[in-house]
C-alpha cells in the first residue's frame, strides 16, 4: 500500500503534489498500522509556518503518542477538520480522507528531495 504518485519521508509522512502549488500531507499506511487505533490528532493552525523535519503536530493512538514531522517547509494553508471528531479516518483511509494538512512550500525543489515510492518501499522492507 505505497501509492506510486506520492513522495515520502523516512519518518513515514507522504506528500501529494509537485510543490508548484500547495501539497497535501498525511502519514503512510505503514505508520498508521504501527500506531494502531488513532484516537486524537493535534495539527497546526492555518497560517502556521512549518520547517521541513520539524514537528508540526502529534498523533495519539491507543499505543503511544507520536510526533508528525513537516516533510517540506512552508505555510499551512488547510487542515483536515474532519480529524477532530473522527481521527480514525487516518486508520481507515490514510491516503484519502485521513490527510492531515496542506502546506504551500517555497517551490518544487521542496518535494524533489523526498523519497520516491520505490525508495520508501525499500526503507520499509528492510
Amino acid at each position: 500500500m505505497i501509492p506510486e504518485d506520492l513522495r515520502y519521508t523516512a519518518e513515514h509522512e507522504w506528500v501529494a503534489g509537485d510543490g508548484s502549488g500547495s501539497v497535501r500531507v498525511g502519514i503512510t499506511h505503514f505508520a498508521q498500522d504501527a500506531l494502531g487505533d488513532i484516537v486524537y490528532v493535534q495539527l497546526p493552525e492555518e497560517g502556521a509556518v512549518v520547517e521541513a523535519g520539524e514537528s508540526l503536530g502529534e498523533i495519539e493512538s491507543t499505543k503511544s503518542v507520536s510526533e508528525i514531522y513537516a516533510p517540506v517547509s512552508g505555510t499551512v494553508v488547510a487542515r483536515n477538520g474532519e480529524l477532530t471528531d473522527t481521527p480514525e479516518l487516518i486508520n481507515t483511509d490514510p491516503y484519502g480522507a485521513g490527510w492531515l494538512v496542506e502546506i504551500a512550500p517555497g517551490g518544487p525543489a521542496a518535494v524533489e528531495g523526498l523519497l520516491s515510492a520505490a525508495a520508501y518501499r525499500e526503507l520499509t522492507e528492510s
